[in-house]
């Protein structure tokens, strides 16, 4: 591996575009196994957690930048972190909002920790054992985060799915904005918008598969998760994607 690449792919508009997808797809696939297979938050998450950390072992282990595994392991984060997410609001009984402030206060610590082991957290860094283990750790929090903050705002803040989807999306356009009509950190921005990509997938993910008397269109978790998946590949193999470089953002 080039000294100056790192392991994760360069941020572009097809990155955002297979990270959404992921994220819908760790929602709609959490649901099948937790929900559908009636196995329950507790084993959904015992089982998404040994992926997830096997996906980590095998990202760490390699010495470049591959596409299926990265993604592989993204789609590990989202689903570990909606099983999660729904253990603790649900059989916890902490709620949406506690779970949210709990995650949020976790994701900081990620962060500030990881700053000040390595001096940066930026995406362009992870390039070493430490730096992945902080970026994985990271996304986790994220996409556990972002699962709670997705359901709050679409149950008890009362905006629904698609409600939901409109405000994170919103959002996420504020950020573009910033990205290129302001000098806000890249950085800053980056772990933003990657944060807010999660609760929008929660949202769709929700929307797509919950029944129609709850707001949602009552698909098949299977079948829904089954389609992302195949999108994501499809965008996978038809956009190649490189390794991004030291100082690229």
């Amino acid at each position: 591996m080039e000294k100056n690449l790192s392991k994760v792919p360069e941020v572009t508009l097809i990155f955002w575009i297979i990270k959404i997808a992921a994220t819908t797809l760790g929602e709609t696939g959490g649901d099948a196994v937790s929900m559908s297979m009636n196995l329950g938050y507790l084993v959904g998450t015992a089982i998404f957690s040994v992926i997830f950390l096997a996906s980590v072992f095998a990202q760490i282990m390699a010495r470049r930048f591959h596409p299926f595994l990265y993604w592989t392991t993204i789609i590990a984060t989202t689903t570990v972190g909606t099983t999660l997410a729904d253990f603790a609001d649900r059989s916890l009984g902490i709620g949406y909002a506690g779970g949210s402030s709990l995650l949020l206060v976790m994701l900081m610590m990620s962060l500030l920790l990881w700053h000040r082991t390595l001096g940066s957290i930026s995406v362009d860094t992870v390039s070493t054992p430490k730096a992945e283990i902080f970026y994985w750790v990271t996304i986790m929090f994220s996409q556990t985060l972002g699962t709670a903050l997705g359901d709050w705002t679409a149950d008890t803040a009362g905006l629904g799915y698609e409600g939901g989807a409109v405000v994170f999306s919103t959002l996420l356009g504020f950020v573009v904005a910033a990205r290129y009509w302001t000098s806000l950190s890249r950085t800053t921005l980056f772990w933003t918008a990657f944060i807010l990509t999660r609760p929008l997938g929660a949202v769709v993910g929700d929307f797509l598969d919950k029944p129609v008397g709850s707001g949602g269109l009552a698909l098949s978790r299977y079948s829904a998760s089954i389609a992302l998946l195949l999108f994501m590949l499809a965008c996978i193999m038809i956009f190649p994607q490189r390794a991004g470089r030291s100082g690229s953002h």
